[in-house]
């Protein structure tokens, strides 16, 4: 027992029993200090701390790290809640010196108390780009017996900046947590320039024809406007996407955007239509609905998702792989028209929507026109002095006209084989779009889909994935690209559900991975199982292609589950994989677009978002419509011990969101207005 034992905080009494002399902070503590001359170490947090929590368990329960603080610190205790002043002291000079706070908060002091060192959560071993706590206590004793004079300098600076609230502190903070950090925001900002050199600023997307989506820089540029507040990065992304949206490589009749466009326009369309596009497009409309509630992308999401509802889902649940390009042995036939067919269907309405559709005498393409249009409903009704609403509505009838004729024409062929990995991207997007609009029947089909999965796609072994099912049949081993985009599935459905049974399933598959796909020599991920021996090599795919390449799928599961489940391994792993590839992201960002979203991740640290309370459910519901680049999220209308983020957590009578963020947490708040404060306030610090 330590000098806690007396005390009667909670949080203090936790302590109580460490092997960590702690004192409360108490004029003992400082006479000893001032007697032994020893630095004071003073680590602060509050009961439902989870990372104070952690920090406990992984090291001040550690008998040699507990030695060691013993020998060379006078160690204080302290509960924000019980001593608000003393906590805002030293909040601030954390604050200061490292641009960013939270708890547990742990700040080194000269013996008359002015601190010279402080940061929040350190690993009980290196890892997560932070030196452990034993390697930050050896640097800050050595520091102090050997560069006594210029801890003093840089104590009592830093004391006369937080008196004086206002100054900028620039010491060198010892360079204990900065040096050797090899994730920075600068890198982040070099991306951003290398793709902002291929900006098309006239049409969207990235350099001249063909042009493909590219979803992932698009993701990625969300997120670099989240964090940098750069404007360039939001309005290049909206330009891309209004300019698909309203392009010939998006069906104007019938939802679904094509595979790329033959030209730098969006109108000319390569008019196959894959799943995987569909499915991260709905993905990145979602996130720019989150951010602008506009509703083209919300009638593009519901138009996709309903194409997919009618064209593209089996009778149990699967989605199918592709539409052709071809019907008849044409490219494109079923979607082009001639002017005299619109002007046959619709009659008096042919001419509005000819002008607003471009369809012309002379066609667009081979003599027939492609629909687009290069308006926004509401741009066309001022020109034409139309009230908007009817605009729509008389626009809307045609093109269901139209739709209906379209639709008795011979379809183009259906790929109808059933790929887990593409299924699990529209399982992805279906829960984006329902986190985004709202609308429950995107929830039941996410559902669905991942239940049709795990009962049709796993081997007699209970885990092994097939990769292909058709005819009621399933085969193929999977690949690490099923079981990643499975994982980030499962956790994405869990998103919505808040159950976790689908954080279980996530987990059980993550150890499946790393156990017969991981190459523990160079820590990156095969692209096929050890059990699959039919093939003479096994190769590893890195890039960001079509789709997110495994393993950058993979650090992103690693990241989340470490969290949510608790798994340092995990994060460790994902730290590792992304230092291996981050010159490669920084040379070609374009070829890895989901790499440098991961490695945004890295650079600030993932929000940790549990919400506990009667209203838990309802309220997750509403944080889900705000948008983050990434997140973790736990609802739960009480505490449960067996997920870290809803463990120790006591409500009372309210709702209660309590955020945590880079192994820092900050207070809980009752409202989602305050979350987005909380969230904004913490953004400030991101470039100090």
């Amino acid at each position: 027992m330590n000098h806690l034992q007396y005390e009667t905080s909670p949080y203090l009494l936790q302590h109580a029993h460490n092997p960590v002399d702690w004192y409360a902070w108490k004029p003992e503590a400082f006479e000893k200090a001032q007697k032994e001359d020893k630095p004071i170490l003073v680590s602060i947090g509050y009961s439902t701390c989870h990372w104070c929590h952690v920090m406990e368990r992984e090291s001040f329960e550690d008998k040699e790290i507990a030695t060691y603080m013993n020998d060379n610190f006078v160690c204080i205790k302290v509960d924000r809640e019980e001593r608000p002043d003393v906590d805002q002291i030293y909040m601030e000079a954390c604050q200061v010196m490292t641009g960013g706070g939270g708890w547990p908060l742990n700040c080194f002091l000269t013996p008359d108390k002015k601190p010279f060192f402080a940061g929040t959560y350190y690993p009980p071993m290196p890892a997560y780009n932070r030196p452990s706590w034993l390697q930050v206590l050896m640097n800050i004793s050595h520091a102090y017996q050997t560069k006594r004079e210029t801890v003093e300098e840089q104590a009592a600076r830093l004391t006369e900046i937080i008196q004086n609230s206002g100054d900028t502190f620039t010491g060198n903070n010892l360079q204990v947590v900065r040096e050797g950090n090899p994730f920075h925001p600068a890198m982040l900002q070099h991306i951003f320039s290398a793709l902002e050199r291929n900006f098309d600023n006239n049409n969207g997307g990235f350099g001249g024809a063909p042009k493909f989506p590219g979803t992932m820089v698009l993701e990625y540029l969300l997120g670099y406007h989240y964090h940098f507040g750069e404007e360039k990065a939001l309005d290049h992304v909206l330009l891309s996407l209004d300019k698909m949206a309203m392009g010939g490589i998006y069906d104007q009749l019938g939802g679904g955007f094509s595979r790329y466009a033959t030209d730098a326009k969006w109108m000319v369309p390569h008019f196959e239509k894959m799943l995987y596009d569909n499915a991260l497009l709905v993905g990145v409309l979602a996130d720019a609905y989150k951010l602008t509630k506009k509703a083209l992308y919300q009638e593009t999401i519901e138009e996709t998702l309903e194409w997919v509802r009618r064209e593209m889902t089996s009778s149990e649940g699967g989605f199918y792989s592709a539409q052709d390009a071809d019907s008849e042995g044409v490219e494109g036939k079923y979607y082009v028209w001639e002017k005299g067919e619109v002007e046959e269907v619709l009659g008096k309405e042919a001419s509005l929507f000819c002008e607003f559709y471009g369809v012309t005498e002379e066609g667009n393409w081979e003599g027939k026109s492609i629909l687009w249009r290069e308006w926004a409903f509401e741009a066309f009704a001022n020109k034409k002095e139309f009230d908007v609403a009817d605009l729509k509505r008389r626009l809307a009838d045609s093109r269901l006209k139209l739709f209906v004729s379209r639709d008795k024409r011979i379809h183009p062929g259906l790929d109808d084989k059933i790929l887990l990995d593409w299924n699990a991207l529209m399982a992805s997007a279906h829960a984006a779009a329902y986190a985004a609009v709202g609308k429950e029947a995107y929830r039941e089909v996410a559902v669905r889909n991942i239940q049709f999965i795990l009962e049709k796609m796993v081997q007699p072994d209970g885990i092994s994935l097939y990769h292909t099912y058709k005819n009621g049949a399933a085969q193929y081993d999977g690949f690490l690209d099923d079981y990643a985009f499975l994982i980030d599935a499962l956790i994405s459905v869990y998103s919505i559900t808040f159950d976790t049974d689908y954080l279980l399933q996530a987990g059980r598959y993550t150890e499946f991975v790393l156990q017969h796909f991981l190459d523990e020599e160079d820590k990156m991920f095969y692209f096929t199982s050890s059990k699959q021996l039919d093939v003479p090599v096994r190769k590893k795919d890195l890039y960001d292609s079509a789709t997110p390449s495994g393993n950058s799928t993979m650090v992103r599961n690693l990241h989340r589950l470490g969290i949510l489940l608790e798994k340092g391994p995990y994060r460790a792993l994902a730290s590792e994989m992304l230092l291996k590839m981050k010159a490669s992201i920084e040379r070609y960002p374009s070829s890895f677009g989901h790499w440098s979203c991961t490695l945004a991740d890295e650079v600030f640290g993932i929000p940790e978002i549990a919400v506990l309370g009667d209203r838990a459910l309802d309220m997750a519901v509403g944080l889900n419509k705000e948008f983050l680049p990434e997140k973790v999220l736990m609802a739960s209308s009480r505490e449960d011990a067996s997920f870290p983020l809803l463990a120790g957590k006591e409500n009372g009578n309210h709702t209660l969101i309590y955020v945590c963020q880079n192994y820092a947490c900050q207070q809980p708040v009752e409202t989602i207005e305050a979350f987005k404060q909380l969230l904004e306030e913490s953004k400030s610090s991101y470039l100090l």
